[in-house]
């Protein structure tokens, strides 16, 4: 139903306009098999790579250092068992993720489909909570970490040091301003960053290792260290088995890269329903930034290990969230030094924006569908002050501490791969494929064993996703309470049989009877008749024609309704319709007759038996129940005008 723009001061600047980074299209039931639009604009893949490596490679500014905190010397054999996890699970499950949602809906979608009713909604709604967990601390994450370059940084330490909690709540609100006045994501300003920062990245990594060759007695004495620690080659394996699911910050980036999927070109003849192009551009997409990620961990966490002493790494220590940073200054000097710390900032708080805009992006993919989100809740602004104002109140709950949020944040991004990992098996099974079944299911064991060893030991996370989905169910049951009158039916279509019943008593005044289809035999029609015009007053030469809905799946908040007619046991002309839900589906309808042909129809209920109160639940969650005068409160709103709005009638 179409709301009126806001006019005037505050509240009109807070909800002017729809979010410009949310534009996609509702899924229609009724689409026909092949989509005539071509699907052959938007970038490249490189390019868009940079739009996901914002938030993947950034990574780079704190992973080293967590992972140095977590594994000890240890660190690089548990970095190696983390890219074996990502090339050989995360890669292949989100290259299968990006085939089966080619326009960028990723796992959550996927489930969705496989869970219909109101499990569905729910599961979905308790994995919006675990994603708004990762996009949010994304943010409050990173801009921590910017901060800590900067207050790490000798030119600015002395200064700034003891406001790095401030610093952090300035970037967040930097970033809800610029939001505010109006954001959207440039790819070419990600290419610039990302290719500025990887390129500093090799010259910090290529420095680091010429320090290792030319000193040879710092790898042995890191061998020796690490034999003395744990013991013989089988030991350390096992070890880092155990520990590397405290470094799974470096898998993140994935679900990003299949959300912007949108943004691919594609190839000339792609269609939207089968854009093969996009879907092997993004393939490209996620490889080359595993394998460009993978590199850098791997020597990343090597040579930190091997140059950093371990104090550094700790709290108050010159490494702490900021270990390639402190090797820049070391080695190469505070100039180049500086400057690294600027490109880290830039990356950082870029990696924050691509988390807003994801935020932005993946709220209205979902809930407005469902119902389950306030009116407000479709404009940037307001979502954008609600989005920064929890991400102060995470900031301030661990302090600015990049530490602290590491497992928040692996819970997040865990989450969403185990999903995508048990989305991804269940498609492989559906679709006969054994051997991709099977692999599939390992990887998602996997995940799994590491989702649940993160949460046991850094249960954080799971605690704020926990706040997370609290708060959306909440929020979207009571909006789905507020908004159950709307007029929540999309189109009508009246296939020619329903069209020509509509036509035959336009002539006349139009009376439908609203019947709940039960056994659908001669008897049940022919009391129904009997009684409506014994209750109404309705003369026998008046034509009645029967409406009947069917509801498909009451979770459903808005749908298209088809109305089909046919004539049951010779004599009685019943219309079909099929919806979410009776009163507002009849609504639609009587709406659509008075439209098509000028006047006013009339409808006839019985009242419902039992309980008001058990029949606005049965309406609120099954989409039938206390039919009659919710039918009438629908019209009511959808129409104003009383001398226009059709007449209901109970008796």
């Amino acid at each position: 139903m179409a709301t009126t723009a806001p006019t005037g001061g505050l509240r009109a600047w807070l909800l002017e306009g729809l979010s410009d980074m949310g534009k996609y299209p509702r899924p229609q039931e009724n689409k026909p098999e092949r989509s005539t639009e071509p699907a052959g604009q938007g970038q490249r893949w490189w390019r868009v790579m940079c739009l996901t490596g914002v938030d993947y490679f950034s990574t780079l500014g704190y992973q080293p250092g967590i992972a140095a905190l977590a594994a000890g010397l240890l660190s690089p054999i548990a970095t190696v068992v983390l890219v074996i996890v990502t090339l050989a699970g995360a890669l292949p499950v989100y290259r299968r993720v990006a085939e089966d949602s080619p326009h960028g809906e990723g796992s959550i979608a996927m489930l969705e489909r496989l869970l219909s009713f109101w499990k569905g909604k729910l599961f979905v709604l308790a994995l919006l909570g675990f994603a708004a967990t990762d996009f949010l601390i994304t943010i409050t994450l990173s801009a921590a970490d910017a901060s800590t370059h900067l207050v790490e940084n000798p030119h600015f330490s002395n200064a700034l040091h003891s406001h790095q909690l401030l610093i952090t709540l300035l970037l967040v609100a930097l970033l809800g301003a610029v939001f505010l006045k109006g954001f959207l994501e440039a790819i070419g300003v990600a290419v610039v960053l990302v290719g500025l920062y990887l390129a500093l990245n090799v010259v910090v990594v290529g420095d680091g290792l010429w320090h290792v060759i030319t000193a040879p007695h710092l790898v042995t004495d890191w061998r020796h260290g690490l034999t003395a620690e744990r013991g013989n080659v089988f030991v350390m394996i096992g070890v880092s088995l155990l520990i590397f699911p405290k470094l799974a910050l470096g898998m993140s980036g994935f679900e990003t890269g299949v959300a912007v999927m949108p943004h691919v070109k594609g190839d000339p003849g792609d269609f939207e329903d089968r854009p093969a192009g996009r879907i092997r551009g993004t393939k490209k997409l996620l490889t080359t930034a595993a394998l460009i990620m993978s590199v850098f961990l791997i020597a990343t966490s090597f040579i930190t290990t091997v140059l950093i002493p371990k104090a550094e790494f700790e709290n108050g220590g010159q490494a702490n969230g900021r270990a390639l940073a402190f090797l820049a200054h070391q080695y190469l000097g505070s100039g180049f030094g500086t400057v690294y710390d600027f490109s880290t900032i830039a990356i950082l708080w870029f990696a924050g924006a691509s988390a807003m805009a994801g935020l932005l992006n993946l709220m209205p993919r979902y809930l407005p569908r469902y119902g389950m989100a306030p009116h407000w809740a479709r404009a940037v602004r307001p979502m954008v002050l609600v989005f920064t104002l929890v991400a102060f109140l995470v900031t301030w709950i661990f302090d600015a501490n990049v530490d602290k949020q590491g497992g928040a944040y692996a819970t997040g991004v865990l989450v969403l791969m185990s999903s995508a990992a048990i989305a991804v098996t269940i498609a492989a099974r559906t679709a006969g494929q054994r051997n991709w079944t099977i692999g599939f299911g390992i990887i998602a064991v996997v995940f799994l064993y590491t989702t649940v060893v993160n949460v046991v030991e850094r249960p954080d996370g799971v605690k704020i996703g926990a706040c997370f989905i609290g708060g959306i169910v909440l929020v979207s049951l009571l909006s789905r309470l507020a908004r159950s009158f709307e007029l929540r039916v999309t189109s009508v279509e009246m296939d020619d049989m329903a069209a020509r019943f509509v036509r035959d008593i336009a002539s006349r005044r139009i009376r439908f009877i609203a019947n709940e289809p039960g056994q659908r035999d001669a008897a049940e029609y022919r009391d129904k008749v009997h009684q409506i015009r014994a209750d109404n007053d309705i003369p026998p030469e008046d034509d009645l024609v029967f409406v009947e809905v069917t509801v498909l799946d009451a979770s459903e908040f808005e749908s298209a309704v088809v109305v089909r007619g046919q004539v049951m046991h010779g004599r009685y002309r019943v219309l079909s319709l099929e919806s979410s839900t009776v009163p507002n589906a009849l609504a639609a309808f009587l709406l659509h007759v008075r439209d098509e042909t000028g006047s006013k129809p009339h409808i006839y209920f019985e009242w419902t038996e039992g309980s008001p109160f058990a029949n606005f639940l049965r309406f609120f969650l099954f989409g039938q129940g206390e039919v009659a005068p919710v039918t009438r409160e629908v019209l009511r709103e959808a129409e104003p005008d009383r001398n226009r709005r059709p007449r209901v009638h109970v008796a």
